[in-house]
């Protein structure tokens, strides 16, 4: 799993005014939990801004007032007009601590379905996975190629090692679907 650097300062007010006065300052108020004591801290918004938005999964090495702690990123609030930043959640992780985290899915091969003329569609971008934060992968990788025209993989069917999944067991992953030229074909037939 890839790391990110993020350094922050502790704040003292935690109101609506103090908040207000952080985020004209260009800076984003944030909340570090799961540890001993909740922090509350601001982060410039230049410096998350590469955490943020991306599809990755990192683990971040946040430097508060000098002091480390290691955390994943758990939630992340928007302006509903603006789509600003607004506030970050972390989570604080250990070493012998599990943790729950949506990873994202990479489809691998060609599919049988594909070369017979369907359309290979991924359902679920991410997967949720409970485990340790160091068997956690960068992205759960799924081969496709024994899928026929018209079947699904869900994730009943699905296992990694040292990683427990969350969602249901009949949700769809991934899935080839008849496209109408290969309905055509197989009515002429």
């Amino acid at each position: 799993m890839k790391t990110f650097q993020l350094e922050g300062t502790l704040r003292e007010g935690t109101g609506k005014k103090a908040t207000k006065a952080i985020r004209n300052e260009a800076k984003v108020p944030c909340v570090l939990y799961g540890g001993e004591e909740v922090k509350h801290f601001t982060v410039t918004k230049e410096g998350i801004r590469k955490l943020i938005y991306t599809p990755e999964v990192q683990l971040v090495d946040l430097t508060i007032d000098g002091k480390p702690a290691k955390a994943i990123l758990q939630d992340s609030q928007y302006h509903p007009v603006s789509d600003e930043l607004l506030h970050v959640d972390f989570m604080e992780i250990f070493d012998n601590k599990p943790i729950i985290i949506a990873i994202p899915v990479v489809l691998e091969g060609l599919a049988e379905g594909v070369r017979a003329g369907g359309k290979l569609s991924l359902e679920m971008r991410k997967l949720k996975v409970k485990g340790l934060y160091k068997d956690m992968p960068e992205k759960l990788t799924i081969n496709v190629e024994p899928l026929e025209l018209g079947k699904t993989i869900q994730v009943g069917e699905l296992s990694f090692p040292k990683l427990e999944l969350l969602n249901a067991k009949d949700n769809v992953v991934c899935a080839v679907k008849l496209t109408r030229a290969a309905r055509g074909a197989a009515a002429k037939a």
